[in-house]
């Protein structure tokens, strides 16, 4: 069984930094693609950033030059940094991971939990 645990919201004010972290625990033969999602009520789920196996990334408009997303292969983690932050950034932000968990076995599309993140300005 796999599982997603996030980390690292919280509030901070406009102009400050958050790093929110993805750790991917469990059976995992391999990782394609890892991603950061955010949502707001009554919205849908927006992307914010995706990196590859091969380590691209893709930005939404709205935090290019502001985000970077990263992941550490050995601890099977990945990361987005947020810098410059504004209250438009204001959500719940998802992890989400494309893995394949054994070697014959059909890959999987996995979300963590959801984890606040709150600008004041």
């Amino acid at each position: 069984q796999v599982q997603l645990v996030e980390s690292g919201g919280g509030l901070v004010q406009a102009g400050g930094s958050l790093t929110l972290s993805c750790a991917v625990s469990g059976s995992i033969y391999s990782i394609n693609a890892t991603g950061w999602y955010r949502q707001t009520p009554g919205k849908s789920r927006e992307l914010v950033a995706t990196i590859t196996s091969g380590g691209s990334a893709y930005y939404a408009d709205s935090v290019k030059g502001r985000f970077a997303i990263s992941k550490d292969n050995a601890k099977n983690t990945v990361y987005l940094q947020m810098n410059s932050l504004k209250p438009v950034d204001t959500a719940v932000y998802y992890c989400n991971v494309f893995l394949v968990p054994s070697r014959l076995a059909a890959p999987l599309d996995l979300w963590g939990q959801g984890t606040q993140v709150t600008v004041s300005s």
